[in-house]
């Protein structure tokens, strides 16, 4: 069912996350509602808003990543593409910025 994609460690890693945030964000609204907020968004936001923000982001700094990393390895003289974990370690710390301050 899955062959189609590419399960590695950080990929699985990554959808672990995003359940894992779902789940939290579920009890968390169920236990206190959220009221919406001005930060450095445009807009005023809640709290699914922003996650659903920042997991957008995340996705594209993970997409931008994959792009350019083979470019990354001939601009640096790596010998093998830079690891995704980098990407995913930058993606989570972009998610807990629009969390936080968003």
């Amino acid at each position: 069912m899955f062959d189609w994609m590419a399960w590695t460690a950080p990929v699985g890693g990554f959808f672990v996350c995003i359940v894992s945030m779902l789940v939290v964000m579920t009890v968390w609204e169920i236990r206190s509602p959220t009221v919406e907020r001005k930060g450095f968004l445009p807009l005023r936001t809640t709290r699914g808003d922003r996650l659903f923000i920042g997991l957008l982001c995340a996705a594209y700094v993970n997409l931008a990543f994959v792009g350019v990393s083979e470019k990354l390895m001939a601009w640096l003289a790596l010998e093998q593409e830079p690891s995704v974990w980098i990407s995913f370690v930058a993606s989570m710390l972009l998610l807990a910025l629009v969390m936080r301050k968003g």
